[in-house]
């Protein structure tokens, strides 16, 4: 099992996300995401699961941030798609029931939103493996009020810490949890060469207004 502090996280993370290419950087090339914005950062954390000793880090860094924040949780809900299989370790190490969020409601048979079983009242964690502005997470949060249960904290691998986000969990009243994220990432990649330091700036400018980089 892994062992990992909390504190050390936000580091450790991002160098495995650099080291696996799940997070690409290219800051004089930027990508387009589907939106059409121009970006930096490209994250795919769905790289992560093919990494058994990166999936374990990932998974004991969750379970360590509920056994200290969250300790009366009582399920653990993964995001679909991506947030399934990260949910379904934590919910493993932590010997709690799982259950998983469609985007939306299923059209056929019992028209579920929510996969496996989440009672009234109980206190839910959902995990999501990454978050831009927050609009997907937080519906899949607001989907386990709807089903009359608490939700504790949304936690995500990762954030790009657009103002945006933060702004929405908290209009919502839901703590957002991250174990890594964009500044420590960039701090990283720094350190490892695999940006130049002179495009730091460069990099920090695109969090702080994403709409017009590249342009």
């Amino acid at each position: 099992m892994t062992t990992v502090s909390v504190e050390q996280l936000p580091r450790e993370i991002a160098k495995s996300l650099l080291e696996i290419e799940a997070v690409a950087l290219s800051p004089n090339e930027p990508f387009t995401w589907t939106s059409g914005l121009k970006s930096p950062i490209y994250c795919d954390n769905r790289l992560t699961m093919t990494y058994p000793a990166i999936r374990d880090l990932i998974a004991e860094g969750f379970a360590a941030v509920i056994r200290e924040r969250y300790p009366n949780a009582e399920v653990i809900a993964g995001t679909a798609t991506a947030g399934i299989p990260h949910a379904a370790w934590v919910a493993q190490k932590l010997g709690l029931p799982m259950a998983y969020i469609r985007d939306k409601a299923k059209g056929h048979g019992k028209q579920n939103q929510i996969e496996g079983r989440i009672e009234a009242g109980q206190n839910v964690v959902v995990i999501e493996d990454l978050i831009s502005t927050g609009g997907s997470s937080l519906k899949a949060a607001l989907a386990v009020q709807e089903a009359g249960a608490k939700v504790n904290a949304v936690l995500a691998i990762f954030s790009y810490q657009f103002a945006a986000a933060a702004d929405a969990f908290a209009n919502a009243g839901i703590a957002l949890e991250t174990l890594s994220n964009y500044s420590a990432l960039i701090e990283v990649a720094a350190e490892i060469g695999k940006v130049q330091q002179s495009d730091i700036e460069t990099l920090k400018s695109w969090r702080e207004n994403p709409q017009a980089f590249g342009v």
